[in-house]
């Protein structure tokens, strides 16, 4: 266990979270703000292999871990704190859809504050999100500080920067 919250706890990812980790990232919804593109079966294997691999690079700076129910033992979605381009430590999270609408997201981004400050000692983690993502922009106003918004070519979106300091 990485860490836990009061209904959810997050894992180093495994194989067997294939069938539920390519469902999320094959759902149309769950993309939507995150490029909006789906991923094959053979995409999803090849990135949950490559995820899996980053746990025992030296020096690793990229950790995404699964999200668990703790009642049911069920693989959620997931979450990370990663180096990005900008060399920020950046969080996020992606939920299966039928998990939307529970907290989980508050709950879990609450979770990977705590542990980005108390464990791994991080002085300041950032988040962006597509201004269009309303639940994600609630949760992340009521815990980070907002910067600016402003395009993201990449993405083709307005997307809203957000920082928080230890």
């Amino acid at each position: 266990m990485i860490f836990s919250t009061e209904r959810l706890y997050t894992r180093k990812l495994l194989k067997s979270d294939l069938a539920r980790y390519h469902r999320m990232q094959n759902d149309q919804q769950v993309m939507k703000y995150v490029g909006g593109k789906t991923f094959s079966l053979e995409e999803n294997i090849k990135d949950l292999e490559n995820l899996i691999g980053f746990y025992n690079k030296p020096k690793n700076d990229f950790w995404v871990w699964a999200v668990v129910e703790k009642e049911t033992d069920d693989f959620v979605g997931t979450c990370a704190i990663v180096s990005n381009k900008k060399k920020e430590e950046e969080i996020g999270y992606r939920l299966l859809k039928q998990y939307w609408g529970k907290g989980y997201g508050k709950e879990v981004t609450n979770g990977l504050i705590k542990y980005a400050f108390e464990v791994m000692k991080i002085r300041e983690i950032v988040a962006y999100v597509d201004k269009e993502n309303v639940s994600s922009v609630r949760i992340l106003d009521s815990t980070f500080k907002f910067i600016k918004e402003f395009y993201n070519e990449e993405d083709n979106c307005i997307d809203r920067y957000y920082k928080l300091s230890n």
